[in-house]
């Protein structure tokens, strides 16, 4: 396996695979594009074929994302499924580990050996291990299967847009699903980021801030400046949603 690919994001807080130190994670399908962060060099590496296998970090989007940019298979887990032991932290309220493949076969085989309780992660659930490997045998049938509506049908290139229907066809998805507050959520969680990986780094902030790529430091900086008053309601939303909305059904159509 590979940890961190290539190149990664650093401290994770990247969203296009570029490194002010080392340079960008180059996309194999097209060197001109990038391969989306933080865990670029992990996809780039597993689309390339240099690894079968490659393990990522995601807090908003760091496994998810360089998956899709290059066009490789990634598994964000659920929260404290796997042990992240051995991981720098980011945001560990929101810090996942995950495997990145060419293929759902290896991404489920590298899911189930990392599978097990660890006492190094004190966030980890205390649940057995349970193999998803065999349950790749019963295909698609019985999962309720949606577009992703309303904030997420906003914005964005129409070529995704198009691809997003391509894949909805071939699965035989035709409801849209719609998550209530998403936009206030995506706004609330980027406010708790920032403000947890600053305070994490503050110190190596003041101590050595030229060490730092000029803009991880920016965004950083930035999360240093966030009123409390923001992060408090941000947690204030984040548990109602847990609590209150997010209880609730999402609305299909």
């Amino acid at each position: 396996m590979l940890l961190g690919g290539l190149n990664m994001g650093e401290y994770a807080y990247d969203f296009t695979g570029e490194n002010a130190h080392d340079g960008p994670s180059r996309n194999p399908r097209d060197l001109a594009r990038m391969t989306g962060g933080s865990s670029g060099g992990s996809g780039a590496a597993v689309a390339a074929g240099m690894v079968p296998v490659a393990l990522g970090s995601d807090t908003n989007g760091s496994i998810r994302v360089p998956a899709s940019l290059c066009g490789v298979f990634g598994l964000k887990p659920t929260y404290g499924r796997l042990s992240r032991a051995g991981t720098f932290p980011f945001v560990s309220s929101f810090d996942h580990l995950g495997p990145l493949a060419a293929g759902v076969t290896d991404l489920a085989l590298a899911h189930d050996a990392m599978q097990g309780t660890d006492p190094e992660d004190p966030m980890q659930a205390q649940r057995p291990v349970e193999p998803v490997l065999p349950s790749l045998e019963d295909g698609i049938g019985g999962l309720r299967i949606a577009i992703a509506g309303g904030h997420f049908a906003q914005g964005g290139h129409r070529a995704a847009h198009d691809a997003v229907a391509l894949a909805a066809k071939a699965l035989g998805a035709s409801r849209v699903v719609e998550f209530p507050e998403a936009t206030r959520a995506r706004a609330a969680a980027y406010v708790i980021t920032a403000a947890e990986g600053a305070a994490l780094h503050a110190e190596r902030l003041c101590a050595r801030a030229a060490d730092f790529d000029p803009e991880v430091r920016d965004r950083l900086i930035g999360g240093l400046a966030i009123p409390a008053a923001w992060v408090a309601r941000a947690q204030r939303f984040r548990r109602w949603y847990r609590r209150g909305c997010w209880s609730c059904s999402p609305r299909w159509t």
